[in-house]
């Protein structure tokens, strides 16, 4: 064998070697690639629950949001039938003031001659319903000294 020839066998080792690392380096790629495909799907897969999930929080926040404005309006139709009734209980209450200012005094004595003229007509039915027996426990009671009964 000459020189060319050992040059030529001693290249072509190096290339079967360099051949074999080169596979051996694609090969442990192509399982990193395959790994790192499967980790990116399962984040994937994640990411689409976790999406799906932050939809479905966001519809029931904005059917909350819909109720909440709905009650809202409701309490500012409230608050404005609630503003309406303090006016005209302010109007009814200076008429019942005004009521009670002009005719409190003589309704009030009214009743109270009323109550004076039954406490009178009583007294006189009890004094008519005892007569006679009233007279006779005077009599009784106006015993002289010394008198036993």
């Amino acid at each position: 064998m000459n020189a060319g020839q050992l040059a030529a066998l001693i290249a072509a080792g190096f290339f079967a070697v360099a051949m074999c690392a080169v596979v051996y380096v694609l090969t442990r790629l192509a399982r990193l690639i395959a790994a790192a495909t499967a980790l990116v799907t399962s984040y994937q897969a994640g990411a689409d629950d976790v999406l799906t999930r932050t939809r479905a929080a966001v519809e029931r926040a904005d059917e909350q949001l819909a109720r909440t404005g709905a009650l809202a309006d409701g309490v500012d139709q409230v608050a404005a039938s609630l503003s309406d009734l303090s006016v005209q209980v302010s109007a009814v209450a200076g008429t019942a003031r005004l009521l009670a200012t002009g005719l409190g005094t003589p309704v009030l004595r009214l009743a109270a001659a009323g109550h004076g003229v039954r406490h009178a007509l009583a007294m006189r039915r009890t004094a008519h319903a005892r007569g006679p027996h009233r007279d006779a426990a005077a009599q009784v009671t106006a015993l002289p000294e010394g008198t036993q009964r």
